[in-house]
């Protein structure tokens, strides 16, 4: 792998693992349609980092918050504000998760990689993304969400470890489901996902002895597409609906099928 791999795949992932595309299905498709080497784990690992270092720069003043009403709330051993009890959903919908991470990662990189499978998923989210986007009246903004949702959000984090179902497409549609606004499902997304790709980058990058170039030039370009992607979906949201994501997401499965069938 080159330098130029490293930029190119880095920007992949930093764009798709945080618009409802799937970055699974892109880095699938994209080395096999131009013949490049395996992505392979330490390296997945390491854009997973730089993703993560895109959502703590662009939400920091949130995170900075939360991290304080978080110590506030151990002291005074009670979440009252707005600030203190995200700041406890987001860590508690972050375990089922993890849990359902650690157990059935191996199994899910394994047995559904299919492209068949891939292709499969991508349609299914598309219908879920559409149905969840355009069948709910409610438009509750994120301070409104309650415990419930947010373990709900989270735990539909597992479907994900599916390649082709999307991480923030999946958490983004239950959102939706759940009655918040379009910007609302996709901050909470976003923010629930920096627990978890930081966990996945660490668990991974630690049976690294060294990082060179490849590594660092992938996580900068990680880092700057997706800060890019954060800015364009919450921006775009505000005024549009989902539906451009329906309809790539159905687009790249027929792309899936007639490069690797």
């Amino acid at each position: 792998m080159t330098i130029f791999h490293a930029i190119i795949l880095g920007a992949i992932q930093g764009i798709t693992e945080l618009l409802p595309i799937s970055s699974s299905a892109h880095l699938l498709l994209i080395p096999n349609f131009f013949g490049w080497p395996d992505l392979g784990l330490e390296f997945g690992a390491a854009l997973h980092l730089g993703t993560f270092l895109a959502i703590a720069i662009y939400f920091r003043q949130d995170l900075s918050r939360y991290i304080k009403g978080f110590l506030k709330s151990l002291k005074n051993k009670k979440a009252q504000s707005v600030d203190e009890k995200l700041a406890w959903y987001l860590i508690l919908s972050s375990v089922p998760a993890a849990f359902f991470g650690l157990i059935l990662e191996d199994l899910a990189e394994k047995a559904f990689r299919a492209p068949i499978i891939t292709a499969s998923t991508l349609v299914l989210g598309a219908a879920f993304l559409w149905y969840a986007d355009h069948h709910v009246k409610l438009e509750k903004k994120l301070e409104k969400i309650t415990f419930r949702d947010s373990l709900i959000i989270g735990a539909s984090q597992a479907i994900a470890l599916v390649p082709g179902f999307s991480r923030s497409g999946v958490t983004i549609s239950f959102g939706r489901i759940l009655g918040l606004s379009r910007e609302g499902a996709a901050r909470f997304s976003f923010l629930l996902s920096a627990p978890i790709t930081f966990g996945a980058s660490l668990f991974e990058l630690r049976k690294i002895d060294h990082m060179g170039p490849i590594f660092l030039f992938g996580i900068l370009s990680a880092l700057i597409f997706g800060f890019l992607a954060i800015k364009y979906l919450l921006t775009y949201v505000q005024k549009s609906n989902y539906n451009v994501f329906v309809y790539y997401r159905i687009g790249l499965a027929i792309l899936v099928l007639l490069v690797l069938l």
